[in-house]
C-alpha cells in the first residue's frame, strides 16, 4: 500500500513530538513491510529549513513544497487541506491517515479525492479538529488509548481500534546512571508548576527539564527565571536521542495537568526500567499502569513530595516498580509487531471498504 499520513501539525525537523514519533517509527514499520509512506504536514516559515521552503514555493508558484528530510517524501504546506490535491497528484496514496489538528478539513479534502480515510485520534482536544468529525461519512478510526476511545465515542458516536503510541524499544531503552528525576516538556499544561513545587521541596533531588514543544525565547527566558532560585533544577533543550536523556534518568515525572490522551513518555521510560511518577488524567494512568505511581493532580503536594522521595531514597521500592515499568514495557498491547499487524488491518478495511463502494 501507499500509506499518507496527513495532519495540521508541523513535522520534523521543524516541530518534535509525540505525534511525530509515533508516525515516524509507523511510516519506518511501513517501509520495512515493503509499503510506501509519506506525510502531509503544517510549513512554519521561520528558520532557515522554513525560509528554503517558502522561497521554493514563492519560485514554483505552488501552495505546497515537497522534500524527503526524514528519509520519505514530507509535503509541507501553510494549509494542509488545501495542499490535498497536490498530495495526491504526487503521491498517489491508496490510504490516509489523518490525525490531529484541523483534522476535518484534511480529511474532507481526501475524501473528496475519493481517498480512503483512517482517522488516527490522538488527543480530546475536540477544538483542534476544526470540524465535525462525522462529516467523514466513510472514515474508519483508531484511538490511542481506551480513555480517548470512550471520549470519542461519547462525544460523536463513532467506535475506534484502540492501539497505543507505537513506540521502538530501541531508541529509548538504555542502561542509566539514574542522576536525575526528569519532567520532559516543561510546559504548565504537562505540569511544570507542580513539577517546580516539588523541586523546591526536595532541595537534595537533582531535577531535569528537558524541552520537547519548542520553546520560544520568551517561555525560555521565564522558565529560566523561574527555576534559577532553585540550585538542584537544570533546563536543556530538546534533543534527537532521547537515549541521552533517558540514560540519566532515574523517576520520570509526569504529572500532566491537562487530559493526556495517552503519555508517551511514561511508556518510552519504561522501555529503560524507568518507573514514573505520574497524574491521574486522561489517558496518562494507562500509560502509567504498574511501572509507577499515580496521583491525583491536585493531591496535596506532601503526597507527590513523599513519592518521589521514596522513590529515590528506598532502594527495595525502587528496584520493584522498576522491575515493575520494565515488565509493563513488555505487555503484548505495546508489542511493535502486533500494533503493526492492527494497525495494517485498519488500513486494510480502509481500502477494501472504499472498493466495495466503488464497485
Amino acid at each position: 500500500m501507499k500509506v499518507l499520513f496527513a495532519g495540521g501539525n508541523g513535522y520534523t525537523p521543524q516541530f518534535s513530538g509525540g505525534v511525530q514519533s509515533s508516525t515516524h517509527h509507523l511510516v519506518e514499520q511501513l517501509r520495512e513491510h515493503g509499503h510506501d509512506a509519506s506525510v502531509l504536514a503544517a510549513l512554519f516559515g521561520d528558520g532557515m529549513f522554513g525560509l528554503k521552503a517558502r522561497a521554493k514555493m514563492k519560485l514554483l508558484r505552488q501552495r505546497a513544497v515537497i522534500d524527503s528530510y526524514p528519509g520519505y517524501p514530507v509535503v509541507r504546506a501553510w494549509f494542509p487541506w488545501e495542499a490535498a490535491r497536490f498530495a495526491v497528484e504526487r503521491l498517489d496514496p491508496d490510504v490516509a491517515v489523518v490525525q490531529c489538528h484541523k483534522s476535518v478539513p484534511i480529511g474532507k479534502a481526501l475524501q473528496a479525492l475519493g481517498i480512503p480515510l483512517v482517522v488516527y485520534l490522538r488527543n480530546v482536544e475536540f477544538h483542534e479538529l476544526a470540524g465535525d468529525l462525522r462529516e467523514l461519512h466513510s472514515a474508519l478510526y483508531i484511538a490511542n488509548s481506551e480513555f480517548t476511545a470512550r471520549t470519542y465515542k461519547e462525544r460523536f458516536g463513532i467506535d475506534s481500534t484502540v492501539i497505543p503510541p507505537t513506540i521502538n524499544p530501541g531508541l529509548y531503552s538504555t542502561p542509566t546512571t539514574g542522576e536525575f528525576v526528569t519532567l520532559i516538556n516543561p510546559y504548565n499544561e504537562k505540569g511544570f508548576e507542580l513539577a517546580v513545587r516539588i523541586a523546591g521541596q526536595c532541595p537534595e533531588i537533582p531535577f531535569l527539564f528537558v524541552e520537547s514543544w519548542k520553546l520560544d525565547d520568551d517561555h525560555r527566558a521565564q522558565i529560566e527565571q523561574i527555576i534559577a532560585p532553585l540550585r538542584n533544577v537544570r533546563l536543556e533543550s530538546r534533543t534527537s536521542d532521547m537515549k541521552t536523556v533517558y540514560g540519566r534518568t532515574k523517576i520520570l515525572l509526569a504529572p500532566s495537568k491537562w487530559e493526556e490522551a495517552w503519555g508517551r513518555v511514561a511508556s518510552e521510560a519504561h522501555c529503560s526500567g524507568i518507573p514514573v511518577v505520574g497524574s491521574r488524567r486522561g489517558g496518562l494512568p494507562e500509560a502509567i499502569g504498574a511501572g509507577g505511581v499515580v496521583l491525583d493532580y491536585d493531591a496535596p503536594l506532601d503526597n507527590w513530595v513523599a513519592a518521589v522521595r521514596r522513590l529515590w531514597s528506598d532502594k527495595a521500592e525502587y528496584d520493584r516498580l522498576s522491575a515493575a515499568a520494565q515488565l509493563f514495557s513488555e505487555r503484548p498491547q505495546m508489542n511493535p509487531d502486533s500494533q503493526f499487524a492492527t494497525f495494517l488491518g485498519v488500513l486494510d478495511r480502509a481500502r477494501q471498504g472504499a472498493l466495495e463502494r466503488a464497485a
